[in-house]
Order: structure tokens, then sequence, then C-alpha cells
């Protein structure tokens, strides 16, 4: 179901309050990665420029833990958001009571306030009602435009939202349910999904969810194994969720009732140990001389059949990598399929930080159709959950 997003709004001469994601990584003061905050801007403009009385933005940055911490101020992000708005933006050193108020008096008419991390307040995670009010107290209306955070219930995504006059999805968070609302309800076929990372538990209900949608299912990085040794294959030393042996069976068996194509890599590179300069020879899968070693990345073939498949989609979604791409040795299966992504005629969709960075890193970024900026919301999302941030903003 479509939501009220902002350009449905009233703007003229209201207060807003705008929860966005600028939880981006800060090294000794200094942003290594401005994305999420380039995300945000078109969203920004489009209030500042509808005559919003004044717009008071909030986030959290890490996990300070309910408590103020220094190294998780939000101040090196508003003087980044200054540049890039090329207007100045007042730093509240508080999110809430006389430090929130006295920087929304100083911004001045069409101003702009980034409130401190709302997550020096243990009441920000905890979706504490009066904290809520506290926050819905210093606008007229709200706004939602941090997918990223969607998938927590916390007062800044959900609380919130019962004590303002009006609220709304902005226009990144109306962008990512659209992308990832047509994948599942409305998507092109062939449809396929290609999932990667670390552990089957982390996919499990984005693969439940997918059974019966997608044409074909591309499995790669270490949550491979756990099918091959649910399958009596040789793992050596790769990581395996032997809780999950049964439930990597069951849904091998509704993949094959089902009829749809379900790929696990057919080769693999793997080393005796997981760092750059480690001895890496290509196997067949199934092959014992794997011995103590593990598998980290999908080898020439399996690179070749994911390739195929993923050229005759119409429409991709991927998350996770197939292999340890930030060691160069074990990068070349995520760079190949980011490739073969990037070449589809049709819709991609891609979500999750790791395969972020792989598309990134192979310079294809701009070839996706939509990039997902919530890891944890997307996979959810794509679980077939609700999301508790989206739920509770009005429907269109």
């Amino acid at each position: 179901m479509s939501k009220k997003t902002i350009k449905q709004l009233d703007l003229n001469g209201r207060r807003v309050l705008m929860r966005v994601d600028f939880n981006v990584p800060i090294k000794n003061g200094e942003i290594k990665d401005d994305t999420r905050i380039r995300a945000s801007l078109p969203t920004i403009h489009y209030a500042l420029d509808h005559g919003a009385a004044s717009l008071v933005l909030c986030s959290h940055l890490g996990r300070p833990k309910g408590k103020p911490n220094p190294e998780y101020t939000l101040k090196p992000v508003a003087a980044r958001l200054g540049d890039l708005l090329k207007r100045p933006v007042v730093f509240a050193e508080d999110c809430v009571g006389e430090p929130a108020t006295r920087a929304i008096a100083q911004a001045g008419s069409n101003g702009v306030v980034l409130l401190e991390n709302l997550r020096f307040h243990a009441e920000e995670e905890k979706n504490d009602p009066g904290f809520a009010k506290q926050l819905a107290e210093l606008a007229d209306v709200y706004v939602d435009d941090a997918f990223g955070s969607a998938h927590r219930a916390h007062a800044s995504t959900e609380g919130v939202v019962r004590y303002v006059k009006e609220a709304a999805a902005g226009l990144l968070m109306a962008d990512e349910l659209e992308h990832l609302g047509r994948v599942l309800q409305r998507p092109d076929h062939p449809f396929v999904a290609i999932l990667g990372g670390a552990k089957v538990s982390d996919k499990l209900e984005v693969i439940e969810n997918l059974l019966p949608r997608v044409d074909a299912l591309l499995i790669g990085g270490a949550m491979a194994y756990t099918f091959f040794k649910s399958r009596d294959l040789p793992v050596g030393r790769s990581l395996v969720e032997d809780e999950l042996l049964d439930a990597a069976r069951q849904i091998t068996g509704r993949a094959q009732s089902r009829g749809l194509r379900f790929e696990l890599p057919v080769d693999h590179v793997v080393a005796p140990k997981l760092e750059a300069g480690a001895p890496a020879e290509t196997l067949a899968v199934g092959d014992s001389a794997i011995g103590d070693r593990m598998g980290l990345d999908i080898g020439p073939k399996t690179i070749e059949t994911y390739r195929s498949v993923i050229a005759g989609a119409k429409t991709v979604i991927w998350n996770g990598p197939m292999g340890v791409f930030e060691i160069d040795a074990f990068a070349k299966g995520t760079i190949e399929v980011a490739k073969a992504v990037a070449g589809v005629r049709g819709t991609t969709v891609i979500g999750g930080g790791d395969s972020i960075s792989a598309v990134a890193k192979a310079g294809v970024t701009d070839k996706i159709t939509h990039i997902s900026t919530g890891g944890g919301a997307s996979l959810e999302f794509l679980g077939g959950r609700e999301l508790p941030g989206v739920a509770v903003l009005p429907n269109a």
C-alpha cells in the first residue's frame, strides 16, 4: 500500500521535523563516506523549496548505548551537510529540550537545524512515549526519510508519529518502498534473486519469501556451505550453521517442487586462512582435497553459470557478496556478478552494504536501477515483514 508522501503535505509556514539516516562512517571526526547524507538531499531541498518555516533534522549515529559519547557526535555531519546544501546548518547540542529549541530559534526563518545523536538518550531505542512527545513538540509536521531505520520501532521512527498533527514519507523512503515493493509484487519475469553473505540465518526469511516469487535463486558466499553440508559434501573449515542443516534441506526441497532454478556454486576458491597472500586454489565443490581449508569465493565455472542465468533476467534482486571481496584474491566472483547485474536490460535492485560496495568497486553503480540505503530494513522488507517505521505512516 502506498504511503502519503511529503508532496501531499502543505509545508508553507510550518516547521518540519525530518528523520534522516545520517549513520555514516566517521573516523577521528572525518566523514569517510557521505552517501547517506547525499541520499537525503532531495527531500531536504523539497521541504525548503516549498516554504517550510524551518527544517529540523534528526538521526542516530552508531551505538553510543543511551548516553552522550563524543565519538558519536553528529557535529561533523552538520558541517558536511552545510557544505552540500551551500547554506548554514545550525547544530543543536541535544536533540530535545532547551538546546534544541535554542538552535531552532537561532536558525531563523527557512533555516536548517541538525539535532545531536538521538541515541544519546536511552529513551530513543526504548520508544519511550515521553521522549517521542518531546521530539514531536519541536515541529508541526513529521517526515520520515530514514528507510534504513524503518525496521526499528524507536521513538523517532514510530513513537513520534502518534504525537504530530501530520506525518508522511520523504522522497527517499517513498522511492525505497516503490522499488522494493514493485520487485516483490509486480516483477517482470524471468525474476532472478542472488543471495550471498556469511549466514543462511540472516537470509532465511528472505529465501522463504522469495521462493514462491522467483524463477531462479543463485546462492553464493559462506552461506552456501550450510547447503553443501546438508548434502554431505566436504566443507573443510568453511563457515557452516549446523543448526540450519534441516532448514537448508527443506529450502532445497521446496525449490525442486516448485521447479525453479536453484543454483549453488559448482567450484570454489579455497585457502588455509582468510587473509591477503594466503595460498589459494580453485577446486570443484565436493572435492575432498579441500582438507581443512575454507571456501572464500565462487570459482570460474560458477561465475559462468551465474552470468548466463543473470543475462536472461528481466528483474534481478541481489543482497550479499559471493566471497570475501574485501581481499582482492577472493573478490572476482562478487565483481563479476556485479558486472553481470549491471548488464541486465530490466529492473535491478541491490541491497546491503557489502553488495553496494561491490557494485562501487566494479565501477557499475550508475547502471543499477535502484540501490537500497537500508541493509537490515531492506532484508526485513524482502523477508515479508512489516516495518514499524513504515506501518505507522498514513496511507496515501
